[in-house]
């Protein structure tokens, strides 16, 4: 019997243009980066090779977390730029763009620390070449991880609600409220008023899967949300719709109904 009370299934999250940062994509990305981080060391990226193996890689590793870090603030910071709204590519060179400047004094102050003179201050726009490099492939990283993680709640969208097509011309768009057995014909009860359509009760059930609903007596679908008030008497509960009709809750559906806390 619990198949017959019709739940509406999760509404689909829109992946917007720029998704909110959880905790799960961060730590991902994270680990990622490090391990982009270690393959750079491996690599000697960027004239290394000399420094030696161990220092090269916590160094190489550092940086990849922190660029990741930034990557993923300005990520979310370019969210606020409308430009940034158009779509990945320009979410991708707004948030390098944004993360390279404090990037590029990162890297320059830790390989010079200590040393800061003026030969090494002509070293800044190598610097921030190599930086917006790797500021565009941490931020990419960023917006790949967010799409990706957004591309199965997208997928997960609920088919359309098949009942609805039957609908009167008149009631298209209409709440459906509810369905009354009426010899071989179905009242449609809306929020546009009623109408008859020639069907079965049991097909409709079936079609208004998406719409949490249940049947409640062998002549009666009704939606959770049509219900204005509930009452119980003598045995049998009685529900009232928002249209003013009473429908009676038979005893066949009333456990079932008073299980899911209609009455």
């Amino acid at each position: 019997m619990t198949d017959r009370l019709r739940q509406s299934p999760p509404g689909a999250v829109r992946a917007s243009p720029m998704e909110p940062l959880t905790w799960t994509g961060a730590r991902r990305t994270l680990v990622i980066a490090a391990i982009v981080g270690a393959f750079m060391s491996f690599v000697g990226a960027f004239g290394s090779e000399h420094i030696g193996f161990l220092p090269r890689t916590a160094f190489m590793v550092t940086i990849a977390l922190a660029g990741a870090t930034l990557g993923m603030l300005s990520f979310q910071l370019a969210g606020r730029i409308p430009l940034a709204r158009r779509g990945p590519p320009y979410q991708v060179v707004m948030g390098a763009a944004m993360m390279t400047p404090p990037m590029t004094l990162v890297a320059w102050s830790v390989t010079n620390l200590g040393a800061h003179d003026a030969a090494q201050l002509r070293e800044l726009p190598q610097y921030a070449l190599i930086t917006a490099i790797m500021s565009l492939l941490m931020t990419a990283l960023a917006v790949f991880m967010s799409h990706r993680r957004a591309a199965p709640a997208a997928a997960a969208a609920p088919a359309p609600v098949k009942f609805l097509e039957r609908l009167p011309l008149k009631l298209r768009g209409a709440e459906v409220w509810a369905v009354e057995a009426e010899d071989h014909y179905l009242r449609l009860h809306t929020s546009k008023g009623q109408d008859l359509i020639l069907m079965r009760l049991a097909d409709a059930v079936a079609e208004l899967e998406g719409i949490e609903g249940a049947q409640v007596h062998r002549s009666w679908w009704v939606a959770r949300d049509a219900v204005a008030d509930a009452r119980r008497g003598d045995g049998r509960a009685t529900l009232t719709l928002k249209d003013g009709s009473e429908v009676p809750v038979s005893r066949t559906y009333a456990k079932l109904i008073r299980d899911a806390g209609w009455i």
